[in-house]
């Protein structure tokens, strides 16, 4: 049963694990951290990414312009780029660590605890990716409602509001931790326990000590006759 239980834990945890990873990419280079509609122009949306804002019409049109300077950009963007990309790199080192760890893999087969070990360093990695990609996306959410809700400025001037890359990274690094969680706790029914030795069924059989040489025919030496046969 934990055998079975292990192999299933480690195939859901690693496509868990890969949804999170290219969730979290497509996450960090999409500009739909932000949405802005305005009220004057409701023919035109504003996105904001990490990178680029962009302007999509009616039409289909969609126009867009990446950042100016990086030391420009509100503290917010500028960690977000950090932590994202550190979440990216995290997310790839963790699959392949778990990849060369799993039971179906022949690498390292006659070393199991080096297989447990790339398994367990795999999961750890792909934890901390989660975590790095949770952080920077609800660090742009939270400044996203301060902002809405900004009673400071006038209700005239259009608000930001949630993109949809706000949601994928949520699910990315839910993907990612929990993928990782299930990786690492899967190394656990991977331990393989030492054979016992074969036990004696028949009791008798086994402690019956060294048989008496017998004679020639079938009959046995007895040792009140021992007399009569020398």
């Amino acid at each position: 049963m934990a055998g079975g239980w292990g192999a299933k834990a480690q195939g859901g945890g690693m496509l868990l694990a890969l949804l999170g990873w290219i969730s979290s990419c497509v996450t960090t280079f999409v500009p739909l951290w932000k949405n802005l509609n305005l009220d004057l122009n409701e023919l035109e949306v504003w996105n904001m990414g990490l990178w680029q804002v962009c302007i999509t019409q009616e039409e289909g049109v969609v126009e867009c312009q990446a950042h100016g300077s990086f030391l420009a950009l509100p503290p917010e963007l500028r960690i977000s780029r950090l932590l994202m990309c550190l979440s990216n790199g995290l997310g790839l080192l963790g699959c392949l660590l778990a990849a060369l760890g799993l039971e179906g893999w022949r690498t390292c087969e006659d070393k199991p605890g080096r297989k447990r070990r790339l398994l367990l360093g795999g999961g750890v990695t792909l934890g901390v990716a989660g975590i790095t990609t949770l952080v920077p996306v609800s660090w742009v959410a939270y400044d996203t409602v301060l902002d809405f809700w900004d009673e400071t400025v006038p209700d005239i001037v259009p608000r930001w509001e949630f993109g949809e890359a706000t949601f994928l990274g949520w699910f990315a690094g839910a993907f990612l931790a929990v993928g990782g969680l299930l990786l690492a706790c899967s190394t656990r029914s991977t331990k393989t326990a030492t054979p016992l030795a074969p036990a004696c069924h028949q009791a008798p059989a086994c402690h019956q000590g060294p048989a008496a040489p017998g004679l020639p025919g079938g009959h046995h030496l007895h040792p009140r006759n021992a007399d009569l046969v020398i």
